[in-house]
């Protein structure tokens, strides 16, 4: 009866465990895409960008914030695998790249649609 309650201890904690491990992939996935997100809006607000072409612009956007895109992709790529272990790792991968090309389309996107016209 004791290794029975040990047995059903040990797993509770395992459960727990891995449940902060997960909480805690999520988290650092999550402020991964927040500072990326921030670092583009930095970027889409510089004065420099101003008056690009879309074409310009899209190239600025996709070589702008190195650290901030790689941690957000990297933090993203232990997220899923965490919480989907069972995948394959490169089908992770190019869901991270997905969503960092997300962000990037959606930036672009903001951009052309705010721009004054062109004269």
């Amino acid at each position: 009866m004791r290794v029975l309650i040990a047995t059903v201890l040990i797993m509770m904690t395992s459960a727990a465990i891995a449940d902060d491990d997960d909480a805690g992939a999520q988290k650092l996935a999550m402020q991964g895409r927040d500072y990326y997100w921030k670092c583009l809006a930095r970027e889409y607000s510089r004065d420099s960008n101003q008056g690009l072409s879309e074409q310009d612009f899209s190239r600025s956007v996709a070589s702008a914030c190195p650290s901030e895109r790689q941690n957000y992709r990297v933090t993203l790529l232990d997220y899923l695998t965490t919480q989907y272990p069972n995948i394959d790792s490169s089908a992770h991968l190019a869901t991270a790249n997905r969503a960092v090309e997300s962000a990037q389309k959606d930036v672009v996107t903001a951009y052309v649609k705010h721009r004054p016209p062109t004269r």
